[in-house]
């Protein structure tokens, strides 16, 4: 059954289930059956490249570093990059054989290099899944290749998919590589969109006979991005056919608007017991908010102060919250943040609001 987030009509869709998620907002503009539990195939592999991309970030790994295939990635089935194991690879080639080439060889390596063995690694995996909100996942693998406790939600999968791009935005170019040759062989990037549609940048295809055919896209038009995870279709054709429709559904219908730019002060707050009387509020991130086309008019924004609020107040501490809503409904929230520290005041001053504050 179709989820609507809006009066607007829902697109018909040919899969077990899809999402279409707006980046900037988080919001979720289209779906059908987006907590219902999936076999994700080789869509896990964007979980092994969150976490590789994380300990590059960190420093805990390098791209020219060189590495050397164990026996049991070189054994694993499915799709491969075709390491050889007597072979030293480097960490780019690794991340680009599984990307590009879907490697399960690649992707079990990666594995073992980022987290010491695969079952440290798989731990990892799930750890990070809580982290981000995935709470309809569990991974057994690094690869996706099948196992009854192995299993995800495309929900989940959007949400994983926002953070990569997020968090790692340096690393988002391997998504688009449409070509790898190693080892004397040349595959193609499976995810075909990047070759039809020119605002799709990445992301990852997946298949086995209990998943069906799976993908994720995601494009970028006038500054707007999307995300679709579409799971379950019947063919290569289909899940091609049926991103591309998500995805115009979405770029045809909706628009994107910033309501608060990064560290824009919103509001004063009064503060009591502090060396000021009030404190400076504002938001930390971008704050936006996805609508229908021409409903942007429409949106009310409520602001709300933690009350009674009493110092000391720290820089960055949560001080209330901002309600974006439509019609009554309200589609997101945000922090409301104070963007200056204000210690205590003196003893007089705090015993006068200690008293005030009984009054009030």
């Amino acid at each position: 059954m179709a989820e609507a987030a809006f009066n607007v009509p829902m697109p018909n869709i040919a899969a077990n289930a899809y999402v279409l998620m707006d980046f900037n907002s988080g919001q979720i503009l289209a779906g059908s059956n987006i907590h219902q539990r999936i076999q994700e195939a080789s869509l896990t592999k964007l979980m092994t490249a969150y976490l590789t991309f994380k300990a590059l970030s960190e420093g805990r790994i390098k791209l020219d570093q060189m590495v050397t295939e164990s026996t049991k990635a070189w054994k694993t089935g499915g799709s491969r990059m075709f390491i050889d194991p007597r072979v030293p690879v480097s960490v780019n080639n690794l991340i680009l054989g599984m990307i590009t080439d879907s490697g399960n060889d690649a992707a079990m390596t990666l594995a073992q290099t980022v987290g010491g063995t695969e079952g440290v690694f798989t731990q990892m995996m799930n750890e990070e899944a809580q982290k981000l909100g995935m709470h309809g996942t569990h991974f057994m693998n690094p690869t996706g290749l099948p196992d009854p406790n192995h299993y995800t939600t495309v929900y989940d999968l959007s949400l994983l998919t926002r953070a990569l791009i997020r968090d790692f935005p340096q690393y988002y170019h391997y998504f688009s590589v449409k070509y790898f040759t190693y080892n004397g062989i040349t595959q193609p990037n499976r995810v075909h969109l990047l070759w039809t549609d020119p605002s799709v940048d990445g992301l990852k295809t997946g298949y086995t006979s209990e998943a069906g055919y799976c993908l994720i896209a995601s494009a970028d038009r006038n500054g707007m991005r999307l995300i679709s995870v579409v799971a379950g279709t019947k063919s290569e054709a289909d899940r091609n056919s049926e991103s591309e429709k998500l995805l115009d559904y979405g770029f045809s219908l909706f628009n994107t608007h910033q309501v608060y730019a990064a560290n824009q002060i919103v509001k004063q707050i009064p503060l009591w017991k502090g060396r000021h009387k009030t404190v400076t509020a504002g938001v930390s991130k971008n704050v936006f908010i996805t609508l229908p086309r021409g409903q942007y008019k429409d949106v009310k924004v409520t602001v709300t102060a933690r009350q009674p609020l009493v110092a000391p107040v720290s820089l960055g501490e949560q001080v209330g919250t901002i309600s974006l809503s439509l019609n009554g409904r309200v589609l997101a929230t945000y922090p409301l943040v104070a963007k200056e520290a204000v210690p205590l005041a003196g003893f007089f001053r705090r015993t006068w609001d200690s008293l005030q504050m009984m009054w009030h």
